[in-house]
């Protein structure tokens, strides 16, 4: 009698290019590799006090449509012209999401959002996406969720950030430790800082693990460590972006002995997922930064075309968020300024 014992609930296998295959196919010029790596040394150099703006990345919560993110892309890279002096803006550019229990998870995952899964094509689009956001002359920041995906895109990637529900997570600390790019790590969900302080620390080291190269081998991967892991603050049970979370942040980053900049999401646990919260919470920060706080480094900002967030259907409407509500693009011109203005008064301006 034979017993399988392997891949018994693999029910469905479908090849992928490998990462360098679509690398080729999509390579980058000079012109955008001279921005990822200008963008990545300048937000290195915002997070180890050597530029005091501000660094804010802002986009929509997932990106589901190419064709808004293009618009919005455009929008956004104008607009940033006006703050430049003051703010350093990277466009939110999600691809993958992470799900608590089930639903869509993301532009790579499923890019027809009808449980086809075809991830080559997703692969491809975001790849295609990033490079024509980058060519506008904008930067992009992602969330690094899946362990492979990363070679299709960091190339082209300015800031990364390691999730709430990853953030404890060693094969994410691993990853995180060997990204080319500023890392930002989320408290947990339940608001507490201990998962994203010993992620920092994990990231500052050197790992050895399994990994695959671009080539889709499996290979023995040692990482130099990434000194530019940062906290996000994203709230959870309560908010924690107000004057004393942060001052209780700043706190634990010292005593733990790593990088003490903080950058605080607006939307998740801080707006309590009322995405118009997020703007008394734009408030008190910039409130924290005339004071003269020169530990708030970072922004992230939910913002999409069309403020709110639709059910996913057979009919969406046109630059709407179909995960977590975004705030719309009045707002989110609003809050950059409130921002930009905040800076000034900083530096006694």
């Amino acid at each position: 009698m034979n017993y399988s014992t392997d891949n018994t609930r693999i029910v469905d296998r479908r090849k992928v290019p490998a990462p360098y295959e679509l690398v080729n196919k999509y390579p980058i010029n000079d012109q955008i590799s001279k921005l990822v790596y200008g963008t990545r040394n300048e937000i290195s150099q915002i997070l180890h006090n050597k530029d005091d703006r501000i660094f804010v990345v802002v986009g929509p919560c997932s990106i589901h449509d190419p064709e808004s993110a293009i618009e919005y892309a455009t929008k956004l890279a104008n607009a940033s012209k006006e703050f430049d002096e003051n703010l350093l803006v990277i466009m939110r550019v999600y691809f993958e999401k992470p799900r608590t229990t089930v639903g869509w998870k993301g532009l790579i995952n499923d890019p027809d959002i009808n449980e086809t899964f075809n991830i080559s094509k997703g692969v491809e689009i975001a790849r295609k996406l990033l490079i024509d956001i980058a060519e506008i002359g904008l930067p992009a920041g992602t969330e690094f969720l899946d362990p492979i995906s990363p070679q299709y895109v960091t190339d082209i990637i300015s800031w990364g950030a390691i999730g709430a529900r990853t953030a404890e997570s060693q094969i994410h600390r691993e990853l995180a430790s060997g990204l080319s790019c500023p890392i930002g790590i989320k408290n947990g969900t339940d608001g507490s800082l201990k998962a994203a302080i010993d992620g920092i620390q994990a990231a500052n080291h050197s790992h050895v693990f399994l990994g695959a190269t671009k080539e889709a081998d499996i290979a023995m991967l040692k990482t130099a460590g990434n000194n530019d892991a940062h906290i996000i603050l994203r709230g959870g049970k309560v908010p924690n972006y107000d004057e004393e979370s942060v001052e209780n942040t700043l706190t634990a980053l010292k005593e733990a002995e790593v990088n003490e900049s903080i950058m605080i999401d607006a939307s998740h646990g801080n707006s309590q997922k009322q995405f118009k919260q997020q703007i008394p919470v734009i408030d008190s920060i910039c409130d924290q930064v005339n004071k003269g706080n020169h530990n708030i480094k970072g922004i992230m900002i939910e913002s999409h075309l069309n403020e709110g967030n639709q059910k996913i259907s057979e009919k969406l409407k046109y630059g709407q968020s179909i995960t977590d509500a975004c705030m719309g693009w009045e707002d989110t011109l609003s809050c950059l300024q409130k921002l930009n203005d905040a800076v000034n008064i900083k530096r006694g301006k």
